[in-house]
């Protein structure tokens, strides 16, 4: 036992030693600023581990943000026109509910919406002609009625001032003549309003009776399109969640699609290096089958550190601190896939 500890201290002196000598040697050699970092980062550099400068590369993975495409009113999935692995585009349809409920609510509020614009335009037009054609064949016979009782109250008038006629003869044609003027008032009272439209009030009634009716048109044909889902970008279809048959709650997620645009790398950089990476920074995603690294841009860095050690910080405990980057790419999205392990290089701005 003792002789195994004298050569495990041995072992490390010999460890300790040549990488003094290893730090002291890179250092006359090169003074640059290469130089100037930890002995520690330029030798994981050398051992190909990376370092924390920001040329280094940070390990990182292909997360995404997907779309889910749901249905906010529920039903049975009748059909589904896509499967999991397929391209589609923009607009395409992607599955169908039972709508047989919704389009008979549609069909019954277009026929709502259209006896409400028939009685508006009945309103703002008045009587039909006919109607109009009566009233004025008997505006024509009180006319002559008139004329005929007016003949006779003056031929009274001259027979009573000859005292041929008695005053009661002459009282009963002149209320038969004013009979006849009040007719002939009424029928043309009747005539003007049969040639007008309806109240301003009633035609106001007829008008949002109609705004009444459109807005339950909109709504159920709404409803109707609820019953039918398309894409609304295009993308790949990483999954789908329900089979023809099964019944859908609403709000529940039936295809989950996955746009280029949503692929993003994220990376996680030490405590040392986080101020030097920016938004908009240009960074190199590097994969294994992906063929030449992958141009993308950093969308976000974290505020907050992750894995942080539940102790007081101190300059030692520093470099177990690390910060969550995200980046979008911005060539060849469809070259990388989620979950896949990559490094991340940054490109010096």
């Amino acid at each position: 036992m003792r002789r195994r500890l004298i050569a495990a201290a041995a072992v490390a002196m010999l460890v300790i030693a040549g990488a003094f000598a290893w730090e002291r040697l890179h250092s006359a050699a090169d003074p640059a600023p290469e130089a100037q970092r930890s002995w520690l980062d330029r030798l994981a550099v050398s051992i190909g581990l990376g370092g924390s400068g920001a040329t280094a590369a940070f390990s990182g993975y292909v997360e995404a943000d997907y779309v889910m495409v749901t249905s906010s009113i529920g039903g049975t999935l009748m059909t589904l026109d896509v499967a999991r692995g397929d391209q589609v585009a923009a607009g395409a349809p992607l599955f169908a509910l039972d709508d047989t409920a919704e389009r008979a609510a549609r069909d019954e509020a277009a026929a709502k919406l259209a006896q409400a614009e028939s009685q508006l335009a009945n309103l703002r037009l008045g009587r039909r002609q006919p109607e109009i054609d009566a009233i004025a064949a008997q505006h024509a016979q009180a006319e002559a009625a008139l004329r005929q009782s007016q003949a006779d109250f003056e031929r009274q008038m001259q027979l009573r001032s000859t005292r041929v006629s008695s005053q009661k003869q002459l009282d009963d044609a002149r209320a038969q003549r004013d009979r006849d003027q009040s007719h002939l008032a009424e029928l043309d009272a009747q005539l003007e309003v049969a040639r007008m439209p309806a109240r301003e009030d009633e035609i106001r009634a007829g008008e949002a009776a109609v705004t009444a009716a459109q807005a339950a048109l909109a709504q159920a044909e709404w409803r109707l399109g609820q019953k039918t889902g398309v894409a609304p970008q295009a993308g790949l279809v990483f999954d789908t969640l329900y089979r023809p048959g099964e019944m859908v709650a609403a709000g529940q997620s039936i295809v989950q699609l996955l746009p280029p645009a949503n692929v993003k790398i994220r990376f996680f950089v030490p405590e040392q290096v986080v101020g030097r990476i920016a938004i908009g920074q240009t960074v190199r995603v590097a994969c294994d089958g992906c063929g030449a690294p992958v141009a993308a841009t950093v969308r976000f860095v974290s505020p907050q550190a992750e894995f942080t050690p539940p102790v007081i910080y101190s300059r030692e405990q520093r470099s177990r601190l690390v910060f969550m980057v995200e980046a979008r790419p911005n060539e060849r999205a469809e070259t990388l896939h989620v979950g896949q392990p990559v490094d991340v290089t940054p490109v010096p701005p």
